[in-house]
Order: C-alpha cells, then sequence, then structure tokens
C-alpha cells in the first residue's frame, strides 16, 4: 500500500457512473417490480453502498476509508440508448480519496441489476463505467470534460 501516514485528512468525495443496457421488455418489468428476484432497483442500491463500504477487501492495496456517505440512484432511459443509469456519491474525510469507491458502488448495482434482469434478458451490457466528479486531496478538483454535471457537489 502507499504510505499516506503524512498526507493531511482532508474532506474528499466522488462521484461515478455508469450503464447497463437492456431491452424496452425488460426496464418496463423493473419498473413495474415484476422480475422474480423482486425490486431490481433496491437490491441494486444496497449492493452499491455495500460494495463501496467494502472495496480494501475487494481491490488489492486499497486504504480501508471511513466513509461518510454513500449514496447510489439510477434513472430509466429510452433514449439515446435503453437501459438503465446508475450515478454513485461517497463522501469521506481522510488521507486519500474515494474514487475506487464511487467506482464499486456502480460497478455491483450494475452487476446486480445484470442478475436480478439475466433470467428474462440475455442481451445486457454493462458499460461505460467511469468517475465523473472528485473533489478534495492534493489534486484538488477533477470534472470529467463532456458529462453533465453531477447532481450534487460538495
Amino acid at each position: 500500500m502507499v504510505d499516506v501516514t503524512a498526507k493531511p485528512v482532508t474532506r474528499r468525495e466522488a462521484v461515478a457512473r455508469g450503464f447497463v443496457s437492456l431491452r424496452k421488455e425488460t426496464l418496463d418489468l423493473v419498473h413495474e417490480g415484476q422480475l422474480p428476484k423482486g425490486d431490481v432497483l433496491a437490491a441494486a442500491r444496497v449492493a452499491g453502498i455495500l460494495a463501496a463500504k467494502q472495496v480494501h477487501t475487494l481491490i488489492p492495496l486499497c486504504h480501508p476509508l471511513l466513509i461518510t456517505a454513500a449514496e447510489v440512484s439510477f434513472q430509466e432511459r429510452l433514449h439515446p440508448a435503453v437501459g438503465i443509469a446508475i450515478e454513485s456519491r461517497v463522501k469521506t474525510a481522510g488521507q486519500t480519496g474515494a474514487e475506487m469507491e464511487a467506482l464499486t458502488a456502480v460497478a455491483a448495482a450494475a452487476l446486480t441489476i445484470y442478475d436480478m434482469c439475466k433470467s428474462v434478458d440475455k442481451q445486457m451490457v454493462v458499460e461505460d463505467i467511469r468517475l465523473v466528479y472528485k473533489a478534495g486531496g492534493r489534486s484538488g478538483t477533477y470534472r470529467r470534460p463532456g458529462e453533465s454535471p453531477p447532481a450534487r457537489q460538495g
């Protein structure tokens, strides 16, 4: 692990996004709560938050963080592609950032959606998981060019 002992504790925040493309019929089943495994988005939200809290056990050499906030949200989309957009936001006060936690939250939420819908849709694709915003630490603020800003910052 990288030694962060000398780094100051600062407020840090990271926002990541991803997308699960699926058939319109599958999206309708998600929206109507008609899938065999239950409420897809509720399960995916919990999975994402739990994953953010466990990054240090999943990704080698990541520091365990005391996360002060973690949220995962979804937006059903019909255009330009049919699917579910995922956004995660993770906050901490520490010596290292929360980027990996936000990215892992999106990945776990996307995989949960996939798992819960796979019985009715074999064409799903998990795609475009990326960091869109980070604040805090020595490198300061980063916003991915071309992305709409996160709903709330700071």
